[in-house]
């Protein structure tokens, strides 16, 4: 078993137990928490320290040393995973804003939204990553019509509506 490394822990345990107390999200408190332990010398060796975290003792050698290079904002900060998309491109992803935005020449659904990159900008796209590409960023959603009785006539409908003091249109 490996034994804990010497880290000065600029901090008092106070200070870590306050911030430990504004943290939002649990793996935040949790890697405070590390801090604190370590402080208070509680475990001898990281193996100890990461069965009582509930964490692997490499995700635990990732935190102390995070610590050690950018200090407490560096371990409570997590790295942002959002990458621009290598498929939809700036260009494309302008041309689908302008035909989602387009009342006079409309998408007829995603399977449409695909033909369409496929012939304006000779790209393929998989079906589903375009469907949740276009609900993330223009907050589309496929609506399908509702049936309509066969035998309602316009007349039967306007005389409910002068009728009916709920449903007055006006």
């Amino acid at each position: 078993m490996a034994r804990l490394m010497n880290l000065k822990i600029k901090e008092s345990i106070s200070e870590l137990s306050e911030i430990q107390k504004k943290q939002p999200s649990i793996k935040a408190e949790r890697r405070v928490l590390c801090l604190i332990l370590l402080k208070s010398n509680k475990f001898s060796k990281q193996e100890l320290l990461a069965d009582y975290l509930g964490i692997g003792r490499q995700c635990l050698v990732r935190w102390l040393s995070l610590y050690r290079k950018s200090g407490i904002d560096g371990i409570l900060l997590s790295p942002s995973r959002s990458k621009p998309s290598k498929i939809i491109t700036q260009e494309i992803h302008q041309g689908l804003s302008a035909k989602v935005k387009d009342a006079t020449n409309p998408l007829f659904g995603y399977w449409d939204a695909q033909r369409w990159i496929r012939e304006e900008f000779n790209t393929e796209v998989k079906y589903h990553w375009l469907r949740a590409y276009m609900i993330k960023h223009f907050k589309t959603k496929l609506k399908s019509p509702r049936k309509s009785h066969l035998n309602k006539g316009e007349q039967a409908a306007e005389s409910f509506f002068k009728t009916a003091s709920y449903a007055r249109r006006d």
